[in-house]
């Protein structure tokens, strides 16, 4: 037998047993077959799918943080929400507390014409009268707001049927104000000059309108 022949015997052998040897290494599956136990990235990705699930399927802490979860106003509110995706309630809750101040300084000082937009006819004509039987009387009020002290929702409606959105809340702001009669005399006692307002506020808005501004519809103290 010639030396080119043995050479190539030798090569076959080598190559077989490499292939015998990788066989018994790797064994003999095809594709991506399972073999009854899930792999370390595999029980990875259950993880973080599961993880996933549990963030999706959790609490809207846009309505949690404000309301008890499960209440009938959580569920108004989650309905708000389907209603028009863009509402947030953190940002309904700000913007309320500048509306309370913005109408509270409007009716204290007697000018109502830049908060029209915010008001409810009956509340408007309420609060004119208020304004008008102060006139009458000659009494005039110098007042500045202090501070918001507390904002909160107490209660959400909402009518599905007419998309109409009900939210009263509680504030408490403090003011500093003074109250003179007709010849110009304080008749408000000063022995304490900043004041605690405490309100029952309710605001109103149809969800999916253009039109972005929630109005006062009852008030109470």
């Amino acid at each position: 037998m010639n030396s080119p022949i043995i050479q190539l015997l030798v090569l076959v052998g080598i190559a077989v047993f490499l292939i015998l040897r990788l066989r018994s290494v790797l064994g003999t599956r095809d594709g991506f077959e399972q073999d009854g136990k899930p792999s370390e990235i595999d029980q990875n990705r259950a993880t973080t799918a599961r993880d996933f699930e549990v963030i999706e399927g959790g609490p809207d802490r846009d309505i949690t943080d404000h309301v008890e979860e499960e209440s009938d106003s959580a569920k108004a509110l989650a309905e708000m929400k389907r209603a028009e995706p863009s509402f947030n309630v953190g940002d309904f809750i700000s913007g309320g507390g500048q509306a309370y101040e913005m109408i509270l300084m409007a009716y204290e000082n007697g000018d109502l014409s830049e908060v029209e937009l915010f008001l409810d006819a009956d509340i408007h004509d309420a609060f004119a009268e208020g304004i008008a039987a102060r006139e009458d009387q000659g009494i005039t009020i110098d007042a500045s707001f202090i501070g918001l002290r507390e904002a909160v929702i107490e209660e959400a409606v909402f009518n599905e049927d007419r998309s109409e959105a009900e939210i009263t809340m509680k504030f408490v702001g403090e003011l500093s104000s003074t109250v003179r009669d007709k010849g110009g005399d304080i008749i408000e006692d000063e022995s304490s000059p900043i004041k605690k307002v405490r309100d029952h506020w309710t605001f109103s808005r149809q969800m999916g309108r253009d039109d972005p501004n929630w109005v006062l519809i009852a008030t109470g103290s």
